[in-house]
């Protein structure tokens, strides 16, 4: 494994001149012309190309110049092509033994590969990551200059941080490890779960740790996207493994592709329920992906359970950005980061669909968990407490950034707005919380206060007050639709 991460920035160098040569060709002009000092040695070299650190002439700015390795290509595609051959002969071996397509992998693979290669798609991907991103003072996107910019020449803004191959600087840089943990995982998540766009490659020599706390990514030639049907079914995984609804666990890995439609569930279900249990059962200190991964590798010899080839991407990501987390900081839990973050988007988020998770989440068998209410809210601030102490956040709001403001307090002023439409206008849900204040035949009063005494703290109540108020007659106009479609519906 130390040999294979010499490819990651370590890789014996092409000539100088060879580079330069490659860099005006794409520029079209001399390097005189563009740059006012370009460093003699190569910054990195990593498999596909090398980076060199130089000075714009135009405006003095520090960039990073990536040159593509000369003749790279033909390399490649000689390799696919080996490697597409050793996947078609052994594909009848792959599909029977471990529910997979070997050729199909291959060809994801050889897709992947081959975009690293077109440095005008990899400048498009920073730009997409630039605007995802744009409002987030915690992630660092290094800004691109598409005009200087050819199918084998990228140039992009210098990022001035401590690679994650080297742990022992970042520690003696004085970088808040869990802080800069906490941002790289919920940096990750958003990218898998709110945005769909995630970096395919997040190994240590493309992610840094900014001395500010911020975490920084470089090379975006190796991207994957998620659907918007697949981030909801993740949610939705999410959401049944808080409720050990185990059922719903092995149907939604029906719906993302692990099994195939029609298969028989239920023999599946007490494996899952197991691999959970015993991953997540003593608590969330004793849970990763990386146990959990090599749990679920035996599932695929016993059952028809297959990797999609989309999938191999997210799972290789998650792993790879777990196991810098692991190299920073050994005794990190990974479900003490992620948890607060999904708590945290559940009770927050105003988009319809985590309003309906919200929902399952808060009602089990049609009986409301005010234990797991408590729970989300204990986490959600837990969340925003570790990212407001965040030293990248301070210098962002010194600086008195328009775009950001810091999140000091749980802001539940719209899911109290929505939660109030919502008992007025349905009437399935106004009874489920009628009944949950009755149960047993007494008032559950005391619920009712331990949750307003998490919350007492972080909302101001006039304020809201004047909020739901402000909404009151597009709820009535609502009501009123409701009950004359219901009418109508009887007629």
């Amino acid at each position: 494994m130390n040999e294979l991460c010499i490819l990651q920035d370590d890789v014996p160098p092409f000539p100088n001149q060879v580079a330069f040569n490659i860099i005006e060709e794409e520029l079209g002009q001399p390097l005189e012309a563009v740059f006012s000092q370009i460093s003699s040695r190569t910054i990195a070299a990593a498999s596909l190309g090398q980076v060199y650190r130089a000075t714009l002439r135009d405006s003095g700015e520090d960039v990073a110049i990536k040159v593509q390795r000369p003749q790279i290509e033909p390399i490649i595609y000689r390799d696919l092509f080996l490697f597409r051959n050793l996947a078609s002969f052994l594909n009848g071996i792959s599909l029977q033994k471990l529910g997979c397509n070997a050729e199909l992998i291959v060809d994801e693979f050889g897709e992947k590969l081959l975009e690293e290669l077109d440095y005008t798609l990899e400048a498009r991907n920073i730009e997409d990551f630039l605007e995802n991103f744009k409002n987030d003072p915690t992630v660092k996107i290094p800004r691109v200059y598409k005009k200087l910019c050819g199918s084998r020449v990228l140039v992009m803004e210098w990022i001035d941080g401590i690679r994650c191959t080297d742990p022992q600087a970042i520690k003696e840089g004085g970088i808040d490890v869990n802080g800069f943990l906490t941002v790289g995982v919920s940096a990750a998540l958003r990218q898998l779960l709110e945005f769909g766009l995630f970096h395919g490659d997040p190994h240590p020599g493309n992610i840094f740790a900014m001395r500010d706390g911020r975490i920084a990514y470089v090379d975006f030639g190796n991207v994957a996207v998620l659907s918007q049907q697949n981030k909801q079914i993740l949610i939705d995984a999410v959401v049944h493994a808080v409720n050990e609804d185990y059922v719903e666990m092995a149907n939604d890995f029906t719906r993302l592709g692990f099994l195939a439609p029609g298969t028989d569930v239920s023999p599946i279900i007490p494996a899952l329920e197991a691999i959970w249990q015993n991953s997540a059962g003593k608590g969330v200190s004793d849970f990763n992906f990386r146990s959990v991964t090599g749990k679920f590798n035996q599932l695929v010899y016993n059952y028809p359970i297959r990797i999609p080839e989309r999938f191999s991407l997210v799972i290789r990501s998650l792993l790879t950005q777990e196991g810098i987390c692991f190299t920073l900081k050994p005794d990190f839990k990974f479900l003490e980061v992620a948890y607060p973050y999904v708590a945290k988007r559940l009770l927050t988020d105003p988009n319809p669909a985590l309003r309906e998770r919200l929902i399952q989440v808060l009602f089990k068998d049609g009986i409301f968990q005010w234990k797991r209410l408590e729970n989300l809210i204990v986490l959600a601030k837990e969340n925003v407490t570790k990212m407001s102490s965040n030293p990248a956040l301070q210098v962002k709001e010194m600086q008195g950034s328009r775009d950001w403001k810091v999140q000091r307090k749980l802001d539940l002023t719209d899911t109290i707005k929505d939660g109030a439409r919502l008992f007025l206008i349905d009437e399935g849900i106004r009874r489920q919380l009628l009944l949950a204040l009755t149960e047993d035949s007494k008032l559950h009063i005391q619920e009712l206060v331990d949750v307003y005494r998490l919350l007492e703290n972080d909302i101001d109540v006039p304020s809201v007050a004047l909020e739901v108020a402000r909404d009151f007659p597009t709820v009535v106009r609502d009501l009123m639709l409701s009950w004359s479609e219901s009418i109508l519906a009887d007629r």
